[in-house]
């Protein structure tokens, strides 16, 4: 199947979980990432549930805090 990954369009085999993906695509810290795929967004916790289907788009998102305070506002 055909499936886009990050903006490439790359070839898995039928049937690839998320999880699956996350490992071939070496995402650094798997534990932190959120998959959106097709826009659906999923934590790392559900996507051994994820099963990829041809033409699905998925992007790998971290959402991180931060900033700093600075006495202003």
């Amino acid at each position: 199947m055909k499936i886009t990954v990050s903006g490439e369009v790359k070839e898995y085999k039928d049937g690839t979980t998320l999880k699956e993906l996350v490992a071939a695509e070496k995402v650094e810290t798997p534990e932190y990432v959120t998959g959106s795929v097709n826009d659906e967004l999923y934590s790392a916790r559900d996507f051994e549930g994820i099963v990829l289907k041809d033409g699905d788009v998925i992007e790998f998102l971290y959402f991180m805090g931060g900033g700093s305070y600075n006495g202003i506002y």
